[in-house]
């Protein structure tokens, strides 16, 4: 039996490499596909618009967390929730394929051999089943959800293709937009939180691959960064924590169609996303990973210091990579 191994690349790190391999090789081995591994037609998989298990969890969630949300009925909690998850997995599938066109016009640059561009090529397929599958649980679910906020569905297009000019912002942005939602299905299936089986099938399914995607724009901006000069290093480490904040207020945020359908009052939105004590905990528990890869490539410094702090996302950095946010007041 012959084993065949990728054509080394000129200027490549060898350990990066070698990741870049592993990762590849367990796209090909592990992987899912979103009409084969989930059973949509089975009966435990059927989508009931009044299951209980759609009422959103302070936790988790800071809507979940008011005071208003606790004095609707129990339906309206249904409905509430079942529109607020669905619109959340509607917002993964468009940031998914903002990614997609980042790193295709990224690929398609770089050399021949790279493996950097069989790796790319692997994560976008998964991405393209990732939306499939979203979008087949929101078809499901009922909920005729907008996903992203106007502004930010017109202007993805040219994200996408901004950032494949700029290799490091997009691998930013990658993490910015991956990170809240991953740690985000963590928490739910650490903490035991009840939702309807199709959801945390494709929970399940996310979490997995994505842990692959992390890994490559964590390793990549670690290989990447070092090389910059103090000047761009100095810039990449304040627009870290500002493209952090932004892409996950994009993503976590509900849009005004969503405070309109409920009559949510606006103090009571603004209060959820982002601005009373447990909304903010939230969402600084997000970025806990990325608060430690910062530190670790060098790009946290007095400046990015005041301006983490500033965009509300402060805080210890992670000892291990998804080291769950332990803050007891978070989970109360």
């Amino acid at each position: 039996m012959t084993v065949t191994t990728a054509p080394r690349s000129r200027g490549l790190d060898p350990d990066y490499e070698a990741m870049l391999q592993t990762l590849s090789e367990g796209s090909v081995h592990v992987h899912f596909d979103p009409y084969e591994d989930i059973a949509w037609d089975a009966p435990e998989m059927t989508i009931d618009p009044r299951d209980p298990r759609w009422i959103l969890q302070p936790a988790v969630d800071p809507l979940g967390a008011t005071a208003w949300y606790a004095a609707q009925s129990r339906e309206r909690q249904i409905e509430i929730g079942r529109w607020r998850v669905m619109n959340a997995v509607k917002v993964g599938g468009s940031f998914e394929s903002i990614l997609i066109r980042g790193l295709m016009h990224y690929a398609m640059g770089l050399p021949n051999g790279s493996p950097e561009f069989r790796y790319c090529l692997h994560e976008m397929t998964e991405e393209c089943n990732h939306i499939q599958m979203f979008q087949e649980l929101v078809n499901r679910s009922g909920a005729d959800v907008p996903g992203m906020r106007t502004w930010f569905r017109a202007a993805s297009p040219v994200i996408g293709l901004a950032g494949g000019y700029l290799p490091v912002i997009l691998m930013i942005g990658i993490l910015a937009g991956e990170e809240p939602i991953d740690h985000y299905q963590k928490s739910i299936l650490r903490e035991g939180i009840e939702m309807p089986p199709a959801v945390l099938r494709t929970m399940e399914i996310h979490i997995a691959e994505e842990a692959r995607h992390i890994s490559f724009a964590g390793e990549f901006l670690r290989l990447r960064i070092p090389r910059l000069s103090r000047t761009e290093r100095a810039i990449v480490s304040v627009a870290f924590p500002i493209i952090m904040r932004w892409l996950a207020g994009e993503i976590m945020t509900p849009p005004r169609a969503f405070q309109r359908r409920f009559e949510i009052p606006r103090e009571v939105f603004r209060e959820a996303f982002w601005q009373s004590p447990h909304s903010r905990r939230i969402m600084a528990s997000y970025f806990g990973d990325m608060r430690a890869l910062a530190t670790e490539t060098g790009l946290m410094n007095a400046a990015s210091r005041r301006v983490w702090r500033r965009m509300g996302i402060d805080g210890e950095p992670t000892r291990y990579r998804g080291e769950p946010d332990r803050r007891a007041d978070l989970v109360a």
